[in-house]
């Protein structure tokens, strides 16, 4: 890691170490990818005021989430399947998390299991939810995210109708992998990669396998998964959600104002401005064109955190300037695990919070709190 320079660097890495439909899996976006791209294209196009002969010395990232001390106005996103990238890949990611002082934010669909993390980390982690159409099971999923003394419940929200990511059909993009001849050489050339997920503790959906009747089956399991995503879920299952989960509620997948009106009236604490990543409707605007206007609406109602796009400290210090209170990385911190398991997403922190520290220095500024829209360019 030591001539490691930036976060796309930890994405060549990981595109050299992990098998082609697992870093397609992370790295790609649905349809035409207009969406993912416009995320990264738009942040880039905002334009910082370099300030001057300001001291800058006692510059410090530290703020709250939620009201709990962070490092950093950062949070590790939920993305499925880490455990596809290294072996065990929620441990090492989490561990990183909680090593830099940051939240951790477990996938429904994740590899290790609620209970492998719970035992293998010494703080609470958050958890995402999919409410799908086996009711009994989420549930259950969410009692289980309570007995593990999870901090924070993420439900993602934009996930009714699946968004088609082209690049995992034309992989046979499956857990376990539908296997050919390219991809059986594709696994060979990566032994390195084969051995850590050979030795992980699991290596299909590990907070479904055992819980739903007949999912040991991989064939059942992957019928059952493809068919519990919910068209029907709408605001009032929010309710009943929160009739279960007594903890801290985060809405994530708002794109659009009136959503976020609605979203503020649910009591939850906070909403995660995203379109999934560019992974689901193509052509939506991108996160950063719609935040200002969602933070004028119901910041001083919920916190406001943001997610799409961020491959650099630059583009954190960017959504903090136009009204986020934090971001969820997932890209970012996933190429740095497919790239060196927990020590690459420890050191895509490292850039990150590098690169924060930098772009507060050059524009004047000692503390999260002091990052507004003074900071941009007109």
């Amino acid at each position: 890691m030591k001539h490691i320079t930036c976060i796309e660097d930890l994405r060549q890495l990981h595109k050299r170490r992990v098998p082609r439909a697992f870093f397609d899996y992370a790295d790609r976006g649905s349809y035409t990818e207009d969406t993912l791209r416009a995320n990264s294209e738009d942040l880039a196009q905002i334009k910082f005021r370099q300030r001057i002969l300001v001291d800058v010395s006692r510059r410090d990232l530290s703020t709250t989430i939620l009201g709990e001390p962070a490092a950093m106005p950062l949070i590790l996103a939920p993305v499925g399947l880490l455990g596809m990238q290294h072996g065990d890949g929620e441990i090492h990611a989490c561990r990183a998390a909680q090593a830099a002082g940051i939240p951790f934010t477990q996938s429904t669909m994740s590899i290790c299991s609620i209970e492998d993390i719970a035992a293998s980390v010494d703080k609470p982690f958050w958890f995402q939810l999919y409410v799908m159409k086996d009711r009994g099971f989420i549930k259950a999923l969410i009692e289980r995210a309570i007995a593990a003394k999870c901090s924070a419940l993420v439900l993602t929200v934009d996930l009714q109708v699946i968004g088609q990511r082209h690049q995992d059909i034309k992989n046979g993009m499956t857990v376990p992998p539908e296997w050919s001849l390219s991809k059986l050489l594709d696994f060979a050339s990566k032994p390195s990669w084969v051995a850590g997920v050979l030795r992980g503790k699991r290596r299909s959906f590990g907070n479904i396998v055992g819980h739903v009747k007949g999912t040991e089956d991989l064939t059942k399991l992957s019928e059952w998964t493809a068919s519990q995503f919910d068209t029907s879920l709408n605001w009032k299952d929010i309710d009943w959600i929160r009739s279960i989960w007594p903890g801290k509620l985060i809405l994530k997948g708002i794109l659009d104002v009136e959503d976020a009106e609605l979203a503020a009236k649910t009591g939850a604490q906070a909403i995660v401005v995203s379109n999934h990543g560019g992974r689901q409707l193509d052509g939506a605007p991108s996160s950063i064109e719609v935040l200002p206007e969602i933070v004028d609406t119901v910041g001083a109602q919920m916190e406001i955190m943001f997610d799409g796009g961020i491959r650099s400290g630059m583009d954190v210090v960017r959504a903090l300037a136009l009204g986020a209170k934090s971001c969820m990385i997932g890209r970012a911190y996933a190429y740095g695990l497919g790239a060196g398991g927990q020590e690459g997403v420890a050191k895509a922190l490292d850039i990150l919070s590098k690169e924060m520290l930098t772009t507060m220095g050059l524009c004047g500024v000692n503390t999260v709190a002091e990052i507004d829209d003074n900071l941009l360019a007109v």
